[in-house]
């Protein structure tokens, strides 16, 4: 197959030279594990000592990986990348709230990307995480089929009414929608929400889309159980594949609680059951649609080999490709290039709400292996040629 990912000219054609140096700097830092571990602890000491520290944090890393503090603020990035057919998902990414104000509020800011992605063709998605409208112990108790108290059965009630107004709103403005995975002792009571949503709303195609989290050995059987609820039920499935997020916290706490760990065995034992269920969902593209959400490169030539052997169009709506912002260009550029329908999530957020994503997404750098590596190869190959290019 002809290999496209290699081609830095198209990846980083929005930087700047001085952007391009700062990829690089950033992406070394990330590269040294124990750097990541002291700098997380002392940016966290800074944030909650009140130092003025936010200013830096905005012109590094923050502004290398996410859009903005607000909506508004991410617009011009949105149409900077659209200009090289690149889409966006705006990720209101405020984690780890705990108080109702902080939910609604979350659901107004959700409510208003549906909006946007209404308004903008570059942005075919809006997307949001279940803990932003609820309690992560409340999913968890639930998910443990554990009797809810009088008020949090009403608490809970308010989680699914901020779900329903969300995707019906999506649905009434044709806007689709992607719900986030999280850890797997929650996940139960989000899939079965995400999954009455799918009832409702994904009638004539998938509106909402669920996630499954492919480092998890369970998530075939999953998927095939939902397909047998869909078939009977008359409703369509939407879902992005991506290989998971909280691998460490997982492994952890089936150590602590004595049960069997729900992640795969290897690494490739996860990209094998990644490609398995990616290659299921592109043989039932009559029932389902799928956000290949990847940063691996030997999956995303498999979706495109896929495409291609069965004679699909490129920009066939029910398969799009996604990247995190800031990461991964030379596949989304070089994807989009090739005509392929390509979204980049674009976080956004106030600076100090923003910082455990942040600090999320350097420690899952840290511990993958070859991810930081080889953006940096890629970014070394760019500084050579455009020095060479200035010769």
């Amino acid at each position: 197959m002809e290999t496209i990912f290699n081609n830095t000219q198209v990846a980083f054609a929005l930087k700047t030279d001085t952007e391009l140096e700062r990829a690089y700097f950033l992406f070394k830092m990330i590269d040294n594990e124990p750097l990541v571990r002291i700098g997380t602890a002392v940016t966290n000491f800074a944030l909650k000592a009140h130092l003025p520290v936010e200013g830096l944090i905005r012109a590094t890393v923050f502004d290398h990986f996410c859009g903005g503090v607000n909506e508004e603020d991410c617009l011009s990035v949105v149409d900077k990348m659209f200009t090289k057919d690149v889409s966006s998902v705006l990720d209101y990414s405020v984690e780890g709230k705990e108080e109702e104000e902080q939910f609604d509020a979350a659901l107004e800011m959700t409510l208003k990307t549906v909006e946007f992605a209404e308004e903008k063709k570059a942005i075919p998605f809006a997307v949001f995480k279940p803990t932003g409208l609820g309690r992560f112990d409340l999913y968890t108790k639930i998910g443990e089929k554990k009797p809810l108290t009088i008020e949090e059965q009403k608490e809970w009630n308010r989680v699914v009414a901020r779900f329903d107004l969300i995707c019906k709103t999506a649905h009434a403005k044709n806007v689709a929608l992607l719900i986030d995975g999280e850890e797997s002792w929650m996940q139960d009571a989000a899939d079965d929400l995400v999954t009455e949503m799918m009832r409702k709303y994904n009638k004539e195609k998938a509106i909402v889309f669920n996630t499954l989290q492919l480092y998890r050995w369970d998530r075939f059987d999953y998927l095939k159980k939902l397909q047998d609820q869909a078939k009977t039920e008359g409703f369509f499935i939407g879902m992005k594949l991506v290989r998971g997020a909280y691998m460490e916290k997982e492994i952890k706490r089936a150590q602590e609680n004595g049960y069997p760990t729900p992640i795969c065995e290897s690494k490739e034992a996860t990209d094998a059951n990644y490609d398995k269920i990616m290659i299921y969902m592109m043989d039932h593209l009559d029932t389902m649609s799928i956000f290949v959400g990847t940063h691996n490169e030997l999956s995303s030539y498999k979706a495109i080999e896929l495409i291609k052997t069965k004679g699909l169009s490129k920009n066939d709506n029910r398969i799009w490709f996604g990247q995190l912002y800031g990461m991964s260009d030379n596949i989304s550029f070089n994807l989009a290039e090739n005509g392929y329908n390509v979204a980049k999530y674009l976080p956004f957020g106030p600076v100090r709400d923003v910082m455990p994503y942040l600090i999320r997404r350097a420690e899952e750098n840290t511990s993958v292996a070859g991810q930081t590596s080889r953006e940096l190869n890629l970014l070394k190959a760019e500084r050579v040629r455009r020095k060479s290019r200035k010769l």
